[in-house]
This record gives C-alpha cells, structure tokens and sequence, in this order.
C-alpha cells in the first residue's frame, strides 16, 4: 500500500464548539479518519491518527487557522492503536511538526518497532490526556488490539460529549476481534462498561473509518452484538 494513495476526502469542520473545533479528513484507501481538535482560546491542536498522506496530514492542520486568533500550535499526536493503517504517516508527520506522540501502553512498543516513533505518553485506562485548553479522558477498549485507547472530548456546556472510537466501535457493532473468542469478550465487555454504561445517549462516535453514530442509536443493539459474537 503506497503512501502516495490519492486522498479521498476533503477536510471537514464536524463541530464548532465553544472551546474548540473538530475537523476531520479521510485519507487513504482504507478510508481512515484523521481528527484534529483545536483550541480556540490558545491555538493549541491535537491530532488523532496520523493514518497516511502526511501532506494531505499537514494541509488539515493548516486549515484551522480560520478557528482560532491565536497561533496554532500542534502539541500532540495521539494513535488509537497500533494497526498499520492508523500509523502510516506517523514518522512523517512527527519529523515535520516535532511533536510528542501518546498510544496506549500495551501498543507503544509495536508503534515504535513499526515506525521508529516512541511515544512519549503511554495511556492507560482512566488517564486524563490534558494540553492547553484542551483535555481528553481515556478509556482502555481491550480487544481489537492489546491498547486500543478512545479519546473522549467532554464540552464545558451543553453540547453532547464526543468519542473517538478508533477501530473498537462503530455504526453497528464493536471492531474486528477475527473470530477470536476471548478478543470479542474483552472488546464488549470494556464498550458495554467503559462506553455505554457510562455515557448518554446523545453522546457522539467519531470512529476511526467511515461515519458518525451516537450511543443512543447503538445502545439497543449492544447485546445483540454480543449474542451474534462479532
């Protein structure tokens, strides 16, 4: 798979909030959402999965100069988990912006065998990821992969809470555990107690291919993914 796949998706403001914006951009053939949050108040940006196409990468970043007065300022790199699709313009991405890189603990050092990129945050369940006018709860979802980490953005006010899923939740189920028995249990049990029993139904799903959903949609559906096993 070539670095050079054409990009397949224009940059997308999904949200303006109050204290930040969310932008997205898919890249590759695999359809891989990138997501950037920017701070308003301090141009600070975190970016989600530097997934392929480091120019098509760096072009969303720039975009967010229309959300902020302020300088932007890339201050982290946050991979969901270490699948080679999510992490293809890592090395890139970091030479260009120098910036810190975080992953879940039980993926850093696949990430780094495969990139050269060692993170320098190892998330764990219940951490807080915090930067300058932004702060990102993690939630450990065990299954897809030994470190798969969702990043949560919980607004100030009255807008619903957003979730980046990465590959461990989507539209209709929870992701790909290859018919491995004890993956799939792990993966659902940590969606059911760690998502769904904690978040409402208004609460956002920005995942890590393809579209949006919002728990309320899935939440009926929960324990017919877990009888069906997939």
């Amino acid at each position: 798979m070539s670095k050079t796949s054409p990009t397949i998706g224009s940059i997308k403001l999904l949200y303006d909030l109050p204290q930040v914006t969310i932008r997205t951009r898919s890249v590759s053939e695999m359809d891989n959402n990138v997501y950037l949050i920017t701070s308003k108040t301090t141009g600070s940006q975190v970016l989600i999965d530097a997934a392929d196409e480091p120019d098509a990468i760096m072009e969303l970043l720039a975009s967010a100069a229309d959300d902020t007065p302020c300088d932007l300022d890339l201050v982290s790199l946050i991979t969901t988990h270490e699948h080679w699709d999510h992490i293809r313009a890592l090395a890139d991405i970091v030479d260009r912006t120098q910036v810190p890189t975080s992953a879940g603990a039980p993926d850093a050092d696949a990430i780094e065998e495969a990139t050269g990129v060692t993170a320098k945050v190892r998330l764990k369940h219940g951490d807080k990821a915090q930067f300058p006018g932004i702060e990102l709860d993690v939630i450990g979802l065990r299954g897809h992969t030994p470190g798969s980490v969702a990043l949560v953005y919980v607004p100030n006010g009255d807008e619903p809470t957003i979730i980046f899923s990465g590959d461990s939740l989507f539209p209709g189920g929870v992701g790909n555990t290859w018919n491995d028995p004890d993956r799939f249990s792990s993966l659902i049990d940590d969606v059911s107690q760690r998502v769904f029993n904690k978040y409402d139904d208004d609460t956002v799903v920005l995942p890590g291919h393809g579209g949006s959903t919002v728990l309320g949609t899935e939440r009926p559906h929960v324990e017919q993914w877990r009888e069906r096993g997939w």
